[in-house]
């Protein structure tokens, strides 16, 4: 067992885990650390991805969870590289991120083509995934933003997304009309900042417990960045994004614009 900075990835494998404990053995946590003779904070700690354990740890829990040998192989696999400050996955990964989402206690996003995951309408998620052929995101994710203790929120958007035109024009007025509705975590980088334009999309996720990371993704891989070097540069992108965006008026303002004269009908639609 080695203590070391816990990871998105780390605290996803280790909530796995977890949930094996509660399926298949129905013990809770103090009762699978009899079971194994261990002390419980190392069933808690390991639970929650705060301690790498050994390969003779995670065969005795897995044991005790009745898996077979190629479970215990596949997540061995998994977890070799669960520690590590830089971690790319595939893009139809969703869980790792949900879990991010949940945890933070505040999300900093720069999207600069489409609008956040966080705030797309539905009938846009499959406008963008039409034009993409990339998999619809998974929306049930947006629940973290109503919750009472959620997150605090601040969306950078270039005017861009605003322009980009996906699927059909009721589907960007529903999309408008959402993010004028949501205005009080959004910021507009206007088209005239080009710099800005040729900046990453990312987000800076910050926790009460944990190191903050940066997360980008692509059509190729999610990435989750952990290293001092990825969040100061993540710190920099939005300092500049503070400087150069509309302010709260300004942004509800220039999102009125686009949405245009049509009533606010699509909000019933959400």
């Amino acid at each position: 067992m080695t203590v070391t900075t816990s990871t998105a990835y780390s605290r996803d494998l280790g909530d796995e885990l977890r949930r094996l404990r509660q399926r298949f053995t129905g013990l809770r946590g103090r009762a699978m650390a009899l079971q194994l003779g261990w002390d419980p904070s190392k069933v808690s700690n390991l639970e929650h991805g705060k301690i790498r354990g050994s390969d003779i740890d995670l065969a005795q829990y897995l044991t005790v969870c009745g898996k077979d040998i190629d479970y215990f192989e596949d997540f061995l696999r998994r977890y070799h590289n669960a520690f590590d400050p830089y971690l790319a996955q595939t893009p139809d990964t969703t869980r790792t991120l949900a879990m991010t989402e949940a945890m933070a206690t505040g999300i900093t996003a720069y999207d600069v083509l489409t609008v956040n995951s966080l705030l797309q309408t539905p009938n846009y998620a499959r406008a963008l995934q039409a034009a993409t052929g990339q998999a619809v995101e998974d929306l049930d994710r947006q629940a973290v933003m109503r919750r009472p203790n959620g997150p605090k929120c601040v969306f950078y958007l270039h005017e861009l997304a605003l322009r980009m035109r996906l699927g059909t024009k009721q589907v960007m007025e529903e999309q408008y009309v959402w993010l004028l509705a949501n205005s009080a975590i959004i910021r507009v980088v206007p088209e005239e900042a080009a710099t800005a334009a040729f900046q990453s999309a990312c987000t800076l996720f910050e926790f009460e417990k944990a190191p903050p990371l940066v997360y980008a993704e692509s059509g190729l891989a999610k990435v989750f960045a952990q290293g001092e070097t990825a969040v100061e540069r993540g710190r920099a992108l939005f300092d500049l994004l503070g400087e150069i965006a509309l302010d709260e008026n300004q942004t509800r303002r220039k999102l009125a614009e686009y949405r245009g004269p049509t009533p606010l009908r699509a909000l019933a639609a959400q």
